[in-house]
Order: structure tokens, then sequence, then C-alpha cells
């Protein structure tokens, strides 16, 4: 199966299980004008209570409670479609990076690797931009491997 036959099919599966499509429509709800205008609503109504109930425990408590259910529901679906949304940034960089001739496909995945890793590629770019700034031009190199060919050249060039 060829690369283009697999992302066809791919779009064609069913788009996710109830969970995943239930969980999409309540985040994408939760950020409408219409979940802050009821979340409001639902705010002026308590507070308009508070006199009919004498601002007693209860009366706070039903706030406090609700609020405190919500709050622990949205945190875990914030979070399950920042996962998603990282894991999708993650794939198209990784296909530009695959994508691009002259790239350094080290850093397809990157998301994977140990902090040491992480560390590590940081030197080599700033490596890359330590030769850049003696080159005084930018966009000569584009990876540390170049940088430093580029740099040997013209070491050798300036001795001879």
């Amino acid at each position: 199966m060829t690369r283009n036959e697999a992302f066809l099919e791919i779009g064609q599966q069913r788009r996710g299980s109830f969970f995943q499509r239930v969980a999409q429509a309540i985040t994408q709800w939760s950020g409408s004008t219409s979940a802050f205008l009821l979340a409001l609503g639902t705010v002026l109504v308590w507070a308009i209570t508070g006199p009919i109930f004498k601002y007693s425990e209860d009366w706070q408590l039903v706030i406090n409670t609700g609020t405190t259910i919500v709050t622990f529901l949205m945190v875990f679906l914030i979070q399950r479609g920042q996962n998603k949304d990282s894991l999708v940034l993650h794939l198209k960089l990784n296909e530009l990076i695959a994508a691009t001739k002259g790239a350094s496909n080290r850093l397809i995945n990157a998301q994977d690797f140990t902090e040491e890793e992480i560390v590590l590629l940081h030197q080599f770019y700033c490596l890359l931009a330590e030769k850049a700034k003696k080159d005084n031009d930018l966009g000569l190199t584009h990876t540390v491997e170049e940088a430093e060919e580029n740099h040997a050249e013209k070491l050798e060039h300036q001795r001879t």
C-alpha cells in the first residue's frame, strides 16, 4: 500500500469512537459564546437566589460543588484536546521535515527524545548559529553538517 493510499484509507475510516466524538463536541461547545452565557446565567441565578436562601451554607455549597465538578471534568477534556493537538502538530512538522530536501531527519519524532538528547540537539543548533554568525550569512547553511563543511572550507581558503 502506498503512502497516499494509506492516507486515503485513514480519511475514510470512521471519525473515532463514541467517546471521542462526544468529547470533541463538548470541547468545541465549551469554548463557545453559548457556553459562556450559560455559565454567566447560572452564576447570576445563583447570586440572585442568595437572599431567598439567606446566603446559607447550602446555597454556597451548590455553586462550589457545581463549579468543582465542572472544572474537574473539563481539565481532563482540555488535556485530551491538547494531547491530540500536540500530536497532530508533531505529525505535520515531521511531514515537513521528511519532505524538505536537505533537512536534517534527526528531528523527526523529536517529541520522543530524552531530555539529554534534546539538550544535545540544542547544543548542535547553538553551534550552527555561532557558525552562521561567523559567516555573516544566516541563509548559507541549513544543518550542522553543512555549517561545519562551509566553515572548514572557509578556513582552508584563508590558509591558502
